[in-house]
């Protein structure tokens, strides 16, 4: 391999590789900490089409085109937390007049930008990473009329919480099996049901996971596990108290006292749609004791009750991305891995991503920021990330073999050979534009020969380009379909 040819295939990798160590910095900024739950952070790609005949006497012009598009790209799946990708795609055009175009309304800082550079596809690149204020994206989508919104925000429902309480006799150790408490179930239940929350049994769940642990093999037990508690709760609240009774007779009266103390507790808030524990407490309430059992527990539902405000399910149910492992099996070296993440930070519902380990033998290892719904996880994926990768290929090479929690599993299976992976990578157009609105394509493909790239991998928005009179999207029509 040339000098020449080596310089092509390291430009992306290195401006990747700059662009993770600009990510990097930001986790140890005070100033993130303090807009949590205002602002969001967004990576993207810009891309620009240097063949336009608008460019060609002012590359200014080029530049400030290649930057805006990063930045639409950035308010565009900071958009996509609230609004599904179809729907977003469907009504681009309201979305793209009432939010898209507030750039700098929305941006609240841009945080690094990479260089740019021209890619082997033909296009100017660029790589950048932004905070976004959050709530004005949604109030944004809040402030459209009623029939404009058409139902764009994503409907989250109030949300579903089971309860489990158990409690055991310190005394009687642990081989004794703890016993369910109705009363502080009840009280949780009550609390929950003021703040319009449906309260499922953590029982039906169980029974059902059980079930399909005895009917389906080992290895997709855990999935359907998962699935089962997606399905009858967003939460599941659990919680264990141990107590122990103190007797003490009175001198003067001869009477004998009972009290009922607590000596552990542990109370912990699991999301189903994550298997994140959200919450957990192990700390013991100070000088609490009761007279008897029921009193206690009576007492206990409403300590644990305390812990939890109608805005902590809500805060947490409406987390605009959740965070997931991507396992891919296959991937022949590192540059190959860093090229995959480039591709990765153009797709629309992937907010960020960071390469954590590579593994030519084994499995490399990708934590995906992703702005998905709280639907059927494995679709999304597939029809957000797999599908568009391999139109870029131009064949299925890679393969989604399980989503099992925070856990993607992929395999990447191609007959090229090593030496040619980057230029297949590199040459062909990024995975983004076969998702691409035709709104994005009309302002990126001034030209015909870039029009017939994206025609090959996104037909459909070149079609309805076409149908609405573009006289390049016919011609590249044309020059594809006649090929």
């Amino acid at each position: 391999m040339n000098t020449y040819q080596h310089q092509k295939i390291l430009n992306p990798i290195i401006v990747v590789l700059f662009f993770f160590m600009a990510g990097l910095m930001t986790c140890f900024s005070p100033n993130l900490a303090n807009a949590a739950g205002k602002t969001i952070l967004v990576s993207a790609e810009g891309l620009a089409d240097p063949q336009a005949d608008i460019y060609q006497n002012d590359k200014g012009k080029l530049l400030d085109a290649l930057r805006q598009d990063a930045k639409r790209q950035v308010i565009e799946k900071a958009v996509g937390s609230y609004v599904e990708s179809s729907t977003l795609v469907e009504n681009y055009a309201l979305i793209h007049d009432k939010i898209l175009t507030r750039t700098k309304g929305l941006i609240k800082r841009v945080i690094k930008e990479s260089p740019p550079w021209k890619g082997e596809d033909g296009f100017m690149h660029m790589l950048l990473k932004a905070e976004v204020y959050l709530s004005s994206i949604k109030d944004s989508l809040q402030v459209m009329s009623k029939t404009e919104r058409l139902s764009l925000l994503k409907d989250y429902g109030n949300p579903k919480i089971s309860v489990a309480i158990t409690i055991r006799d310190a005394k009687r150790g642990s081989r004794v099996a703890p016993e369910r408490s109705d009363v502080a179930e009840n009280i949780l239940k009550e609390r929950f049901a003021k703040f319009g929350y449906r309260v499922w049994s953590e029982d039906a769940g169980q029974l059902d996971a059980q079930t399909a642990d005895r009917t389906m093999p080992k290895n997709q037990s855990n999935a359907t596990t998962l699935a089962t508690h997606i399905k009858t709760s967003d939460f599941s609240i659990r919680g264990e108290v141990k107590f122990k009774s103190l007797t003490a007779t009175l001198q003067a009266s001869g009477l004998t006292i009972t009290k009922y103390v607590l000596t552990s507790w542990t109370i912990k808030c699991i999301n189903n749609y994550t298997s994140e524990e959200v919450y957990f407490n192990n700390t013991i309430p100070r000088n609490k004791s009761w007279s008897d059992e029921d009193a206690a527990m009576d007492d206990i539902g409403k300590l644990i009750g305390e812990q939890f405000s109608k805005g902590f399910f809500e805060d947490h149910l409406m987390r605009t991305s959740k965070i997931f492992q991507l396992e891919i099996f296959g991937l022949p070296d590192y540059d190959t891995g860093t090229l995959f993440k480039k591709e990765m930070i153009g797709l629309r519902p992937v907010m960020n991503v960071d390469f954590r380990n590579f593994d030519a033998q084994g499995l490399s290892f990708y934590e995906i920021d992703f702005a998905g719904t709280r639907g059927n996880f494995t679709d999304i994926i597939n029809d957000t990330v797999i599908k568009p990768l391999n139109r870029k290929f131009g064949k299925d090479v890679f393969k989604l073999v399980s989503a099992r929690g925070d856990v993607v599993r992929v395999d990447f299976h191609t007959t090229h050979k090593i030496d040619d992976l980057p230029g297949k990578f590199n040459k062909t157009l990024p995975a983004s534009l076969s998702e691409a609105t035709p709104e994005r394509i009309e302002n990126l493909a001034r030209t015909e020969a870039t029009m017939t790239q994206v025609a090959r991998i996104n037909p459909e928005a070149v079609q309805q380009l076409s149908q609405k009179g573009n006289k390049i999207a016919e011609k590249a029509l044309a020059a594809v379909n006649d090929f």
